[in-house]
């Protein structure tokens, strides 16, 4: 996608938490009603704003929806229906969490999973990478098993050590019947995004096969342990770069990964590595940056939240963020990540039957957005070039709709085709 248009003056500041942020101007510090900006309007985005007031009406829709357009160059608001009303945003609540993880940790940070050694045992270090690999793993394996051939030793225990983060728990919203299929218990060590009850164990696990396979013997089960100060490195994986994996948790809407940025960045900050300390640094940064928190409120990095509030205006406002050019070298990412109307293999893809309408047809490959999806939840936020040339920034959260999932989204794509301006 191109990059859409983009404001240029902004505010540097040295944020609390670590990382700099650079500050602009929310797009929205208080809701701009359609009839003050009606007269500054071009005939491109009164047709938006007059078709948007029709087809919010749908029945699809239900009644409780917060929407709004904003020119992404002129920060004019388009249009508004009821934009500063919080409802729940699903997933639209990762478009905070990589903010915050972008501008704490930064781009270019990479998760470190160690091996070290000590006194007969072989220890798997969680770094919080939630992309490592059995092929990753494997790698690892070779390098720990020539060093131990190498000191004439065929023999060891393994233990895991996933230390970095506190014991699982549930978020506010959250229930036991999301393990583990919806995410598994947050850890700091995981192999192939497994869904398991105890990812830091099953890693071990495969580990250990892996040294077997390789004349090693393992003795014992594999058991959690926290690496002594004594222990000596003996292989490591680095992980691709956050930026690549926001990108790619943006793609595919990865709650597992989701949940460990969030982790990842409360310790960046020098906090805890909980759901209440992630939340916390995500409101600081976005506060840093000029959003308004006014009516703002999230319990998780992923959305799974049935807890979570943020109004449309507030997801307009950080995708403004992430879209400003001052701010590209740290959040560009995020813009990069969003799924594209008909591209296989994200959440807008048309294995998810998503912008494949007859009303919504026409925006395949025009329309940017983040996805969200939780029973009685439904949103879809993003960018698309309107016909006047220009870009928006839009965001549409529906809560309550008594339609089946399926026809609320339609109803969404169609907003978003609304917007681009090809469903006249």
């Amino acid at each position: 996608m191109s990059p859409a248009l983009r404001r240029a003056a902004v505010i540097a500041v040295t944020a609390p938490v670590a990382g700099t942020i650079l500050l602009g101007t929310s797009a929205f510090a208080a809701e701009k009603s359609v009839a003050n900006t009606a007269a500054t309007l071009d005939a491109a985005e009164q047709k938006i704003a007059d078709n948007l007031n029709t087809r919010v009406q749908d029945t699809r829709l239900g009644s409780t929806l917060s929407g709004v357009v904003i020119d992404a160059e002129s920060k004019k608001a388009v249009w508004g229906h009821d934009a500063t009303t919080a409802l729940m945003p699903a997933s639209n609540t990762k478009l905070a969490t990589s903010t915050a993880a972008l501008t704490i940790l930064g781009p270019g940070h990479r998760f470190t999973t160690k091996i070290v050694y000590d006194n007969g045992t072989l220890t798997l270090v969680g770094g919080g990478d939630r992309t490592l690999t059995t092929a990753d793993l494997t790698t690892m394996a070779t390098t720990a098993v020539a060093g131990l051939k190498n000191a004439g030793l065929t023999t060891v225990k393994v233990t895991v050590d996933d230390s970095l983060f506190p014991a699982p728990t549930l978020a506010t919203g959250w229930n036991d019947g999301y393990y583990p299929d919806s995410i598994a218990p947050v850890r700091a060590l995981v192999v192939d995004g497994r869904h398991v009850t105890d990812t830091s164990l099953d890693a071990g696990q495969i580990f250990a096969k892996l040294l077997a396979r390789q004349g090693v013997t393992v003795t014992g089960s594999v058991t959690h342990a926290t690496a002594g100060s004594t222990a000596v490195p003996v292989a490591q994986h680095e992980s691709g770069t956050l930026s690549s994996i926001v990108e790619h948790m943006l793609k595919v809407s990865d709650n597992d990964i989701a949940e460990t940025l969030l982790r990842s960045t409360a310790l960046a900050a020098g906090r805890p590595a909980t759901f209440e300390d992630g939340t916390a640094v995500v409101r600081q940064v976005l506060t840093q940056y000029g959003v308004s928190l006014a009516n703002f409120e999230i319990h998780d990095g992923s959305g799974l939240s049935r807890s979570n509030r943020i109004p449309a205006q507030t997801i307009a406002d950080i995708l403004d963020l992430a879209d400003d050019p001052a701010n590209a070298p740290t959040l560009k990412y995020i813009v990069d990540g969003l799924p594209v109307a008909g591209e296989a293999g994200s959440t807008l893809g048309p294995e998810w039957g998503r912008f494949d309408t007859a009303d919504s047809q026409c925006a395949v490959g025009k329309v940017s957005a983040k996805t969200g999806t939780l029973t009685g939840a439904i949103a879809l936020s993003g960018l698309t070039k309107a016909e006047d040339g220009r870009w928006k920034i839009f965001s549409f959260i529906e809560n309550n709709s008594t339609a089946a999932p399926d026809a609320t989204k339609d109803a969404l794509d169609g907003l978003a085709a609304t917007v681009n301006g090809c469903w006249a």
